[in-house]
């Protein structure tokens, strides 16, 4: 994930709601957060036998089976005929060519519309350092564990628009996953309406999830609000503004970039620096899990409004 600095946050207000999906019209669905499956799937891609889930690696490949199984036995499709899309890219340093392989599943929506919402995680890290794992619970299992939980819901209560769900590769190496997925993406691009992305939802002593990309797309503003009503974290806007401040701007330092860089809205859901960030101690152990699960809730609240304001966020775009 993107390189921040730790910044001072103002005390924010928590909100308290029901551990269900909220449904566009505000009545609870059926569906509910598995919210052990959470922990199970945050712990097996952090554990030291995906060491570190570098692009490439033995253990990148374990963390891209074990998502795929997951997604099968969910009954989520995979794009096309396979799960794993692969791309090539060089080393942005060394100018070595290095395969990457992202994963791509879709539910279909109950509704005839074309527009489409990508929800998206990377799921790769540093790997290893000599002997030393860099687990990477935060960066980014958390992320590929949420988004498993919003293809959860949605197999619970389909979208009303076409979701597909990107887990990505090689994000610690520029972003180089969803910049394939952009530049070759397996439905037509204008197509492609918003984008919902996850990185490092897992580790927040202060329960804060920020929402970054109103400033640049400001009609989502109500979006975030209204999830923000009803969530048990704090969900505060900002980090997307032009700032000279080293860090001050996330909008382009974690997949998201990539879909803004093509004009598709997005919104990304993170929490700030953290002492585990790109250490070796960025394990399950040391992850604030409580608030991991209520940030997840918040997160399929957040896939599911998306889904019904999907027109609305086509019209206000031009997508």
């Amino acid at each position: 994930m993107r390189a921040i600095l730790a910044s001072s946050i103002l005390s924010l207000s928590l909100f308290s709601t029901a551990c269900v999906a909220i449904q566009p019209d505000g009545e609870s669905g059926d569906w509910s957060l598995d919210r052990e499956q959470l922990l199970s799937d945050l712990s097996i891609l952090a554990a030291d036998d995906m060491q570190g889930r570098a692009v490439g690696t033995d253990g990148n490949a374990r963390a891209r089976a074990y998502i795929i199984d997951r997604l099968e036995a969910m009954g989520v499709e995979p794009v096309g005929d396979s799960y794993e899309h692969g791309f090539s890219f060089e080393m942005p340093r060394t100018r070595e060519k290095v395969d990457g392989t992202n994963i791509l599943a879709r539910i279909e929506g109950t509704s005839v519309s074309a527009r489409t919402m990508v929800v998206s995680a990377h799921f790769d890290h540093e790997g290893m350092r000599g002997e030393q794992i860099w687990n990477g619970a935060d960066d980014n299992a958390s992320g590929v564990a949420s988004v498993l939980a919003v293809a959860e819901m949605f197999m619970a209560e389909p979208p009303e628009h076409d979701v597909i769900f990107a887990f990505v590769d090689a994000e610690e190496n520029g972003l180089q996953g969803a910049r394939a997925f952009v530049a070759d993406p397996p439905i037509p691009v204008e197509n492609i309406t918003f984008n919902l992305n996850m990185d490092m939802v897992a580790m927040s002593t202060d329960r804060i999830l920020w929402a970054v990309g109103t400033y640049h797309y400001p009609y989502l503003t109500p979006i975030v609000e209204d999830v923000a009503s009803r969530a048990t974290v704090s969900m505060p806007m900002g980090y997307d503004e032009p700032t000279e401040e080293p860090g001050g701007d996330w909008t382009n330092l974690t997949d998201s970039g990539a879909f803004h860089a093509a004009g598709i809205p997005f919104i990304y859901l993170g929490v700030d620096f953290h002492p585990h960030y790109h250490q070796p101690t960025d394990t399950y152990e040391n992850m604030t899990l409580d608030f991991f699960q209520d940030a997840s809730e918040a997160i399929a609240d957040f896939a599911r409004q998306s889904d019904a304001q999907l027109d609305m966020i086509g019209e206000a775009s031009g997508r």
